[in-house]
């Protein structure tokens, strides 16, 4: 897989401050006024028209951009126009410097000039590679790559830089999409226990506890396709969320649906896991053992939460508090609840998940001095991760009063994606079992009439909303047979 991430890490570092780096230079001033200009505020870059952005992006001969500039700008960028015409436009730029240094004194400076614009390009690609899967993009780089090259005939020093930046390109872009290609294949299907009203699965199928009865091992498993489907999530994919969301109830993209891919992936995986934690606890035929499948859930949803998976504990508490596990009175009452009772209280949604948010700080901050990989896990709960971002881009406007981008708040969104993608970059220390995991990825997952079928053979209806539903859901289900 190609290490957008790492890349990613090197350009922001720790920080994301946005601060001028010594020696890097400093183009468009100090805290200057003007439409054209760049304003900064203790040498912080706040804001600026998105043309000076822009000419702030391309090196000059004396001048290369700050690396925090460079990957904050890419990002936030597509916000105000594709990646394609941004190149166009760095493109126009170039051509303006070049024909200035052939018409000027420093002509012989040409060659450092082209260099530091390859240098550019291999950034761009590093750390956003997808941004070339569009045909008018990889145009407009070959047309950029060709200008650079005709100042370097002597050595072909500038020509293999670009020949190396263009394979790296294109493994990264192949990579990407076989892997969309085979998480397809694998996607799960809802399964329909149809009019089969009476039937319960025989004694002798498998369910998870036949595959897995230690909480913790399976919370290390999920642990594992956590890491495994967040680490295809990129940079650029998180910023659609900015660029492209209509509302907090549908946080889809519009567009192209292949450049949220794996946010859908994501989200969807978070969706089947709950489904799965309500099927395997509705398809057991006797109270006792649905007792204690719900018991090992909220186990496996405990160590999940030590390991610092909240994404997967949020997953499984959610999967319990669906109706058709929720309505089991009888089950849950021989239910040993005060471990439940605990999560509950961390993914309590008052204050703005205020003890979730506290629980994730720790996390954080046991990552950030952690000596082994498995202090360093920190899946937060995708969800509102999603949520926080999309409230920071409507809070903050795009544009001040003055015309100018508001960059300070595109340094914020930056700083939250770099953090995202930090915990991303976490190899998972734990062994890798594939009889589990397998299990977890390909089990049947009932639709929603189904768990609701099952709920009911399991526990009757209680009360008169409870009869009618079970009365129109049987109805339903023969009318379809």
């Amino acid at each position: 897989m190609p290490q957008t991430s790492v890349v990613f890490s090197s350009i922001l570092g720790p920080s994301c401050s946005g601060q001028v780096q010594p020696g890097m230079g400093e183009r468009g001033g100090g805290a200057s006024s003007g439409s054209g200009d760049l304003i900064f505020q203790d040498g912080r870059l706040i804001s600026g028209s998105l043309e000076a952005l822009m000419e702030h992006l391309v090196p000059t001969v004396d001048y290369y951009p700050d690396r925090t500039y460079i990957f904050t700008f890419l990002l936030s960028s597509r916000v105000f126009m594709p990646p394609h015409d941004l190149l166009a436009r760095v493109g126009q730029i170039c051509v303006e410097q070049r024909q200035q240094l052939e018409a000027g004194p420093e002509k012989a400076k040409l060659k450092s000039f082209s260099a530091k614009i390859v240098q550019l390009l291999k950034e761009w690609t590093e750390a956003f590679p997808y941004d070339f899967q569009d045909e008018k993009a990889m145009a407009e780089l070959k047309a950029i790559t060709h200008r650079v090259t005709q100042c370097d005939e002597e050595n072909g020093t500038v020509k293999k830089a670009i020949a190396q930046m263009t394979q790296s390109l294109l493994l990264s872009l192949a990579a990407r999409s076989q892997l969309q290609e085979l998480r397809e294949k694998l996607r799960p299907s809802a399964v329909d226990k149809g009019p089969i009203l009476k039937t319960k699965p025989p004694a002798a199928q498998k369910d998870i506890l036949g595959v897995c009865c230690d909480p913790l091992v399976l919370a290390q498993q999920l642990t594992h396709i956590e890491l495994d489907r967040v680490s295809s999530i990129h940079p650029e994919d998180l910023m659609q969320i900015v660029s492209h969301m209509d509302s907090l109830d549908n946080h889809r993209c519009r567009g192209d649906l292949t450049k949220t891919y794996s946010l859908e992936a994501y989200d969807n995986w978070f969706n089947c896991l709950s489904m799965l934690v309500a099927t395997e606890v509705c398809r057991v035929v006797k109270k006792k053992h649905r007792t204690r499948m719900l018991e090992f859930f909220i186990d496996v949803a405990r160590e999940c939460f030590n390991i610092g998976n909240f994404n997967s504990m949020m997953a499984i508490i959610s999967g319990m508090n669906l109706s058709p596990v929720a309505r089991l009175k009888k089950t849950w009452s021989k239910v040993k609840t005060a471990k439940f009772d605990v999560l509950e209280h961390h993914m309590d949604p008052s204050s703005n998940f205020c003890n979730y948010r506290t629980a994730l700080q720790g996390a954080t901050q046991r990552s950030q001095m952690a000596n082994s990989s498995r202090e360093k896990i920190v899946i937060p709960v995708f969800n509102l991760f999603v949520k926080d971002i999309y409230f920071l881009h409507k809070i903050h406007t795009n544009h001040l009063p003055n015309g100018h981008i508001n960059f300070k708040k595109f340094w914020e969104i930056s700083r939250q994606i770099h953090e995202f993608m930090t915990w991303t970059q976490v190899e998972c220390p734990f062994e890798k079992d594939k009889k589990i995991q397998s299990y977890l990825l390909t089990a049947p997952i009932y639709s929603e009439e189904a768990l609701f079928v099952a709920s009911f053979e399991s526990e009757g209806p209680e009360n008169h909303m409870e009869k009618d539903s079970w009365k129109t859901l049987r109805t339903t289900l023969l009318n379809r047979a």
